[in-house]
């Protein structure tokens, strides 16, 4: 999945031949991954698909699971107890603060009403959130009002995810929403955290919005592609892996 998503179109019998098996499996797994909606079977081989919309919540959730959790743990360990911190949307943020449950005294400002609940088991912690709409297929709130409920606070860190990262390094979501929700929780916080798996680099979505190389850190379970890596250099945007902790890529 690592190579398509870095490559585009890959045949079949390239696979089977890198991986050294035969293509009766590469196929059985080309299957797996077309139905998870990370790939797309086409004639002689498998790409990237092309997305307008994002996975169901619940699909997401399983999705590249001990990656995400691997990323949480690591943006935890970047985290100090006594913060204020903005979390945004998304499988991997939810992660990240079930990560932080032996922190003490936290200020949680979100719109993901997964989050809330998390954080609603500390009683140490506070939890604030916007009013509004719920979004039932993925359990929080967007819209002009939680823009302007992240712009009432600053906060000392933002953690977000992105739909996608494309080759120069732009952020990429499915709604006009979500880039500005994230765009907001950069605009009013001390230090920008991107909480993202491998999955991302390449991946497609329809809304730019952002560039990898503007954010404080950036917290992945494997390097990216060079072209991103390119970019993060450049910036000297360190990203951090639970391998390795990088200054510069």
């Amino acid at each position: 999945m690592r190579h398509v998503h870095s490559s585009g179109f890959v045949s079949i019998d390239h696979l089977a031949e890198q991986h050294n098996v035969s293509p009766q499996t590469i196929r059985r797994d080309v299957n797996f991954l077309t139905e998870a909606g990370e790939i797309r079977r086409v004639r002689g081989g498998v790409d990237i698909p092309v997305q307008s919309k994002n996975l169901l919540y619940a699909h997401r959730s399983a999705l590249n699971l001990g990656a995400k959790q691997r990323i949480a743990q690591l943006v935890a360990e970047h985290i100090e107890d006594g913060v204020s911190l903005a979390v945004s949307i998304g499988t991997t943020p939810e992660l990240v603060v079930a990560a932080l449950k032996d922190k003490s005294e936290l200020s949680i400002f979100t719109n993901n009403l997964n989050v809330a609940m998390l954080a609603c088991q500390h009683p140490d912690w506070s939890v604030t959130l916007p009013g509004g709409a719920v979004r039932l297929s993925d359990c929080d709130i967007l819209g002009p009002q939680v823009e302007d409920f992240f712009a009432r606070y600053c906060v000392d860190y933002g953690i977000f995810g992105v739909g996608g990262v494309a080759p120069d390094g732009s952020l990429l979501d499915f709604t006009e929403e979500e880039v500005q929700c994230r765009a907001a929780i950069q605009a009013n916080c001390n230090a920008a955290y991107l909480a993202l798996d491998h999955s991302k680099f390449g991946r497609r979505a329809h809304v730019r919005g952002g560039d990898i190389a503007a954010l404080d850190k950036v917290f992945c379970d494997a390097l990216p592609p060079a072209a991103i890596s390119d970019v993060l250099a450049k910036s000297n945007t360190p990203i951090f892996t639970p391998q390795e902790s990088l200054s510069h890529v």
